[in-house]
């Protein structure tokens, strides 16, 4: 029998091990390597996040390194030209550092917050972050004010973990999930395995998305909302369970500050907040003593319900009792609650007893030994096996927060956070409520900044404002405007730096965030205040400088262009003190390492902030000398201590490289995590593995590996103190800062509260309803990420147009059919976009998938390509601001207590094209080719690395040998 012929030389092959980086899910990957060229990519088998599994996107990272759009050297752009038009000149990278070190020199030596530096999906937030603060800048932040701030603020005030990165659900055991406002694209491949085992374990699975499309195809049940209407769903759930007493007693005793007794004097000081003792402990009523006890002790027996008088005469009421009050409270009644959502009365009675029954009729008995904070050995753990996801499409509202907070209220009540089958965190979660971190305010020339720019203020004293009450930050970040803006705004830096709103800047500095397209919530606008001048003719943003690997949109309206590398040609870190790739049982984390050498005249961003910290002699990154400290990233990585022993990387630290999450600097720990496929991976043992508020292992653990201040146990928030301090401000009744703006003090009294509530979205109570009647929103494809991949040559042939996504039914009730043109107008523009009929989508909503639309001749795409001249964005339809209202100035357009963007907030009429207004619009000019550019390339559809073999063999062969 003759052998098969040999297709490839195995021997001039490499196999390397690293992170992907197509989407924000940090998949581990497994590429072969052939002259330097990508032969395949394959997802890695061993990897804790995927488990072998890669999606469309990860597998054409191939195309993303073979594509057209690539940077290939630092570019000025032309004296005189608009921004916009890509007029530049090639420089190197001598010259590039030199203008931008030397401006940025002069900045902090004079008055260092007239420097913005702000970062897209960057996953370096840890790295950017320490870069500003060295810097002395309070003007940094990342892409969460626009993304997904909500979900993490109401977590970490709440449980001390959230949703994605926070915490999981428990895939092996849960019986019951619940699946709110979530794409295809977060977390995707994680969430398919998950998925999987909850199908073939006969688990039901609850869809609550407008759309039904990607994960929602697959539910048992399609619960279809109205968008922005997710947090009256789940109060409303939140009822039906009081009604019913289907909740976890014992567990909101122990656990929770359900017993805290709180003070109820309105109108007067101190109302709202928890009764203390004179050390500021919280007290409860205990039952067998029959008295006011300190809450925090683990031996007493509290009320969980009660009203009392405190000692000074104060009338008192147990959290419980509030909570109880509130939801019971018919507005949050199954059949009012139809009437906001949109949904059947009888849905929404049926989901919460469903989840009721699980809960507490098929928990879950684990014999598993641990320890509790107080010292307390327990031989088993309880679980309540529902659980839920939740993100964006709940997040990206101006009621996110509350809503956020509601969907942790239905867990906590159902017992179901950090117990099996439950809601589980992810190491190094979870963190106090909230986190200890205060926001950096104060500011000096040449000097750090005493702490983080970011942080969770408690209470109004916690603000980064001056003395009168107006922001220092750009964004209006941490103001009265935005108290609890935990990752920025960067959706508003633009806006405020063009209106020299708290004042003018003097550079800013983007990185990977595409703020003339999609990343800003009115494309158009934006693009004019790039390039908005003075009364003497200057830019009102005078230097802006761009970092990026490609060729965005963004770019053209640089001044100075630093072009960064592939994540398959650099070193980076997904880090424990950043967002880690953290299971629920095992602290993670995981690096990038060359898989390629770049071909260009291209460097690292994160090589290039080494550098240029070193040479504007920022203290951590240069000796007694002023030398610098490290000679690159990679050293830096090696060495840098945040604390004693704890470093970037958890794996392989000492001298010797065996300890683990704790120790001094190991020289060769780079080496070790390469060895390792790029990652490590530290498992909790079965007693550390639940109940990590109160476990006493666990506390252990994390303060000794940095997580925590201390092992104390972690209270989970029913009822949210700081956000009562903030309501209090606002009614004048606060003893501390107070705005005096009539607006603000408005928004925070009605806002804040600190249990969860519903209302209306704030750009839809500013509007005519009537006239803009279906509500907008968009997703992200499972295929395609953000602005990143719609250039893909692989993935472009899946979808190189968007569609405006309309219920048939309610389409063809407004003459609309298939393929058909549309105009989509909202309060502050219009466009025009192709429809596709469809029956999974809630009667009153309208969406599309975001970032496909392209500006033309960006993205390395021809100027008349799909994407240019039928896909669109509807980012020109939204608003960074709120609707103008007679004598007040127009505050932003985000969620009025973390500041996030209210990209969803949308409300539209949509009407058909006249005959012969086809194609997208509105367009925009395309830009001038980059130098490279010039030159013919032809677009590549096919991709080997060497000439393919055709075979040609008969049936009979195959079936009698194989495929080998």
């Amino acid at each position: 029998m003759s052998t098969l012929p040999e297709f490839e030389d195995h021997s001039r092959q490499q196999v390397k091990y690293s992170t992907c980086y197509m989407c924000a899910c940090r998949c581990g990957i497994k590429v072969t390597v052939e002259d330097n060229k990508i032969r395949f990519i394959t997802g890695n088998r061993n990897h804790p996040i995927n488990k072998g599994v890669l999606c469309a996107k990860g597998n054409a990272g191939v195309m993303k390194q073979e594509s057209r759009a690539k940077l290939e050297a630092p570019l000025r752009r032309k004296p005189g030209t608009q921004r916009g038009a890509g007029e530049f000149e090639q420089i190197s990278w001598d010259e590039a550092l030199s203008e931008f070190t030397e401006r940025l020199r002069k900045i902090r030596e004079t008055d260092p917050k007239r420097l913005a530096f702000f970062t897209g999906r960057d996953q370096m937030q840890a790295l950017t972050g320490l870069w500003a603060t060295q810097y002395g800048t309070v003007n940094w932040a990342a892409h969460g004010g626009f993304c997904s701030v909500n979900m993490a603020a109401a977590g970490l005030y709440t449980t001390g973990f959230s949703f994605w990165e926070f915490g999981d659900p428990d895939w092996d055991q849960t019986k019951y999930f619940l699946l709110w406002g979530v794409a295809e694209d977060h977390a995707s491949n994680p969430i398919k395995i998950g998925l999987e085992k909850l199908k073939r374990r006969g688990a039901k699975f609850v869809a609550i998305n407008p759309a039904r499309t990607g994960y929602q195809a697959i539910a048992d049940e399609w619960v279809g909302l109205r968008p922005g209407t997710d947090g009256m769903l789940a109060l409303s759930m939140a009822h039906v369970l009081l009604k019913n007493e289907q909740f976890d007693w014992e567990y909101l005793i122990r656990y929770t500050n359900a017993p805290q007794l709180v003070v109820q004097t309105p109108g007067q000081q101190g109302d709202g907040l928890i009764l203390r003792d004179d050390d500021g402990n919280p007290l409860a009523w205990d039952l067998e003593q029959e008295a006011f006890v300190d809450a925090n002790q683990a031996e007493i027996k509290p009320a969980l319900f009660g009203e009392f008088t405190a000692p000074d005469g104060r009338p008192v009421k147990t959290v419980m009792t509030l909570l109880a009050e509130k939801y019971l409270d018919e507005q949050y009644a199954p059949e009012n609650a139809a009437e906001v959502c949109g949904l059947p009365a009888e849905q929404i009675e049926r989901i919460a007893l469903e989840m009721a029954h699980v809960a507490f009729k098929e928990s879950i008995e684990l014999p598993i030994e641990w320890t509790d904070w107080a010292g307390r050995k327990h031989d088993k753990v309880i679980g309540r096996p529902v659980s839920m996801h939740a993100m964006r499409g709940i997040s990206a509202h101006s009621n996110g927060f509350q809503t956020c907070r509601a969907i942790h209220i239905l867990q906590i009540l159902l017992g179901s956070v950090d117990v099996p089958g439950g809601h589980l965190a992810k190491p190094p979660y979870p963190k106090t409520t909230p986190p200890g971190i205060r926001p950096a305010r104060d500011m000096a020339a040449g000097q750090p900044l005493s702490g983080p720019p970011l942080g969770f203020p408690q209470a109004p004293e916690d603000l980064v404002i001056d003395g009168d009450g107006n922001p220092i930050r750009i964004d209006h970040a941490y103001s009265w405007e935005a108290p609890i803006a935990a990752h920025g705004m960067m959706h508003m830096v633009i806006t405020n730096a063009v209106n020299r709103d708290p004042y003018p800047i003097d550079t800013l500095v983007f990185f990977m965030a595409n703020m003339a397209w999609n990343s800003s919530m009115n494309t158009r606008s934006v693009m004019d205040m790039l390039n908005e001048t003075d009364e003497n003719g200057e830019f009102k943003i005078p230097y802006l400088v761009v970092v990026d690997a490609f060729h965005s949109e963004m770019v053209d309206y640089a001044d100075l262009v630093l072009p960064d590398t592939t994540y398959l040609e650099r070193y980076d870190t997904i880090s424990l003190l950043d967002r880690p790739i953290s299971e629920p049982g095992a602290a993670c984390d995981s690096i990038r390492a060359p898989v390629l050498e770049p071909d260009r005249d291209v460097r690292p961003w994160q090589e290039v902030m080494v550098d240029v910290a070193s040479r504007l002699q920022f203290p951590a990154f240069v000796n007694e000398d002023g030398s610098p400290k490290y000679s690159g990233y990679k050293d830096f990585i090696n060495r840098f201590e945040k604390a004693p022993g704890i470093g970037f990387l958890a794996g392989w630290r000492g001298k010797d490289g065996q300890q683990h999450l704790k120790g001094e600097p190991n020289p060769d720990q780079w080496d070790r995590y390469i060895e390792n496929q790029a990652f490590f991976m530290y498992e909790l043992d079965d007693s550390q593995r639940y109940y990590r508020f109160a476990n006493k292992d666990y506390l252990e653990l994390a303060k000794e590996a940095g997580w925590n201040g201390s092992s104390d146990p972690i209270t989970i928030q029913l009822y949210s103190e700081p956000l009562q301090r903030f309501r209090l401000a606002g009614q004048g009744l606060y003893d501390g800062p107070q705005p005096s703006d009539p607006t603000l003090k408005e928004r925070l009294s009605t806002y804040f509260d600190p249990l969860p509530f519903w209302y209306k979205p704030l750009e839809q109570s500013l509007i005519d309803e009537d006239a803009y009647p279906m509500h907008a929103v968009n997703q992200r494809p499972m295929h395609q990420y953000h602005s990143w991949d719609s250039q893909n040559v692989w993935l472009r042939q899946i979808t190189a147009q968007n569609r405006l996504h309309m219920n048939r039914q309610q389409a063809e009730a407004m003459g609309i059919e298939e393929d058909d043109w549309v105009w989509v107008e909202s309060y502050n523009g219009r466009i025009r976009g192709q429809v596709h009929l469809m029956e999974g989508t809630q009667p009153n909503t309208v969406w599309t998938w975001n970032a496909i639309g392209k500006r033309p001749g960006n993205w390395g795409l021809k100027p008349d390509a799909n994407e240019a001249k039928d896909g669109f964005l509807m980012n020109h339809l939204i608003s960074e601001l709120l609707p103008p209202q007679d004598g007040q100035d127009r505050l932003t357009n985000s969620d009025p207590v973390t500041g996030q963007a209210a990209w969803y907030d949308l409300r539209v009429k949509v009407y058909p094209a006249a005959p012969g207004e086809e194609g997208a619009w509105p367009t925009v000019e395309a830009p001038n080719p980059l130098p490279w550019e010039q030159k013919d390339a032809p677009e590549k559809v096919r991709y080997n690395t060497h000439e393919p073999v055709h075979l040609n063999r008969s049936f009979m062969d195959i079936l009698t040998r194989g495929w080998k």
